[in-house]
Parts: C-alpha cells; structure tokens; sequence
C-alpha cells in the first residue's frame, strides 16, 4: 500500500485489502523509542535474574526477585517475555540410587585390570548395563 498510494487512494486500498486507514497510518508511523528501551531492558533484566536463579525460578519466583530489585513488572508481561526469550525453568530431578553395595553375594575379580588394548580378536568381551524408567518401572 505504501509503494502504490501514488497511484490509488488509501481508502480504496484498505478496503480492497480489508484493512482500515487508521492501521495502515499507524502501522506508518515509527514505533515508541522509549517503550523499545523499556522492553530491552526488562529483558536484560529477566535474563540476568533467570541465570542467577541457575533457572529454576518460575514466574512468579522471579517477579518476587524483580520487585526486589526494584523492576516493577506485572506477572502477565513477566510470562509473555520469559516465553518471547525462550526462557523455561529446569526443575532438577531426584537422584534414584540403583545399585546396592551393600549386600553379601560375591564380586567377581576384575580380570581386565583395566588393560583394554587386546592383542588379538575374542581375546577380550565386556558388556554394560543399561536401565531405563519408564513410567516408574525400572527396566534393564
């Protein structure tokens, strides 16, 4: 529309296009300097206040921390620019122990003696265990 309002009246354009007038001069005109320089600097803010909490901090964790530090900023823009940034909280999973040391059934010698440089093929077999949780039954 800016390219051809030499051409055709706005009017006639936006309502080709079903637009209205007013969007297309707004849309003209250059966007708030001051409200860019806010955001960017919520945003640093967030950011550095997301990685001094080692992301674990949820919303409204982190809008408590803000106000703390002076930032006022409500929680629905608080969620709106964590999901702008990318930013999501990593809650850590507990540590399940799977082995059992402590038990009285005999160890087998390490026959390797950690020496994994064979010197011919079928000199030397190993294996691993793996274990998988799905849906807290333990597999191997």
């Amino acid at each position: 529309m800016k390219q051809q309002r030499k051409h055709y009246s706005i009017s006639q354009m936006a309502q080709w296009f079903g637009l209205s007038r007013s969007g297309f001069y707004a849309w003209l005109q250059p966007k708030s300097a001051p409200k860019q320089a806010h955001r960017q600097l919520l945003e640093v803010k967030i950011r550095a206040a997301h990685a001094h909490s080692r992301m674990t901090y949820g919303p409204r964790r982190l809008q408590k921390e803000l106000v703390a530090d002076g930032v006022r900023i409500g929680l629905s823009q608080l969620r709106y620019l964590r999901r702008r940034l990318g930013l999501r909280c990593i809650q850590a999973k507990k540590f399940k122990a799977t082995t059992n040391s402590n038990h009285s059934l005999p160890v087998k010698e390490n026959l390797l003696g950690q020496c994994f440089e064979p010197v011919k093929p079928n000199e030397m077999w190993v294996s691993d265990i793996s274990y998988s949780t799905p849906s807290q039954r333990s597999l191997h």
